[in-house]
């Protein structure tokens, strides 16, 4: 199964919950797509395999000699990346999404394209739990848009076998759209508070969308009305609440130093229970 960890806010547990599913399963591998501040690899300290992988993307490049200035570049431009001034074209390439519709459409052939990185991408083996692989992706700094990095990191796990685990980018931009897509199923992870229900809601919105099956784990949980009004909405939109994380001193004191805590793993087990269950409900 491809199970994907999101939610519509920062902070509330994603990679918690990625990393105790990760422990209590062993065998799978976890693609951190949180590539703006990726932190899996401080928990599972891996051995990476080989060098680090570049990525890049195609932007334009644009020669001003050949160019007429006739416009048609910047009219094709659905996101006003390319400006005309004159007899020439100025690009904003952080606007870019790579389509080529501009080199298609100028008749000068003054337009080329050339490989602009954005981040790079590693991969290697935990140390304490040798059956988890890791994917980790990092932006290049002042890259407005991880997007084409997550595709590149779904890709290179289309080689691998087993169960995948996506530690998704918090919020409910292009980078969690692309990252939760494809998803057999997707845990939304929130906390019992008004933003984390807002946000909540936020999330079920691209799940339902998507059409991916969709369950939700609160964590800090308080046990009293905030739980009750995530478990009441989430009812209301007929999604499952798979499992409740409470409030734990140690369990806090552990993940600080950098360790997986072993305290909720029962509660981590039961959640892959119901993912099999859901897996054999699919098949």
């Amino acid at each position: 199964m491809l199970i994907s960890i999101a939610s519509g806010k920062g902070g509330t547990g994603k990679t918690t919950l990625a990393l105790l599913l990760a422990a209590a399963h062993s065998q799978l591998t976890l693609i951190d797509c949180d590539v703006e501040e990726p932190n899996c690899h401080l928990f599972l300290q891996p051995q990476w395999q080989g060098p680090e992988q570049e990525v890049t993307i195609m932007v334009p490049s644009i020669d001003n000699d050949r160019c007429n200035g006739c416009g048609a570049c910047s009219a094709v431009c659905l996101f006003s990346a390319i400006a005309v001034t004159g007899k020439s074209a100025l690009l904003f390439d952080e606007l870019c999404h790579s389509c080529g519709g501009c080199l298609l459409a100028c008749q000068q052939h003054a337009i080329s394209e050339k490989q602009k990185p954005i981040g790079i991408l590693m991969s290697g083996t935990a140390t304490a739990y040798p059956g988890i692989h890791l994917l980790k992706g990092t932006l290049k700094v002042g890259t407005p848009s991880a997007v084409s990095l997550i595709k590149r990191m779904k890709q290179e796990s289309l080689q691998l076998t087993g169960d995948i685990l996506i530690d998704c980018p918090p919020g409910t931009s292009c980078s969690m759209v692309s990252a939760v897509k494809g998803s057999d199923f997707c845990i939304l992870v929130t906390e019992p508070t008004p933003f984390g229900k807002h946000d909540l809601e936020l999330a079920m919105n691209i799940t339902r969308l998507l059409q991916i099956p969709t369950g939700v784990v609160i964590n800090k949980s308080d046990g009293a009305a905030g739980d009750e009004s995530i478990e009441t909405f989430s009812v209301s939109r007929q999604i499952p609440v798979l499992a409740k994380i409470p409030h734990s001193l140690s369990f806090a004191r552990q993940y600080a130093a950098g360790c997986i805590p072993s305290e909720f793993q029962n509660i981590a087990a039961s959640i892959w229970q119901r993912l099999t269950t859901e897996r054999s409900a699919r098949a």
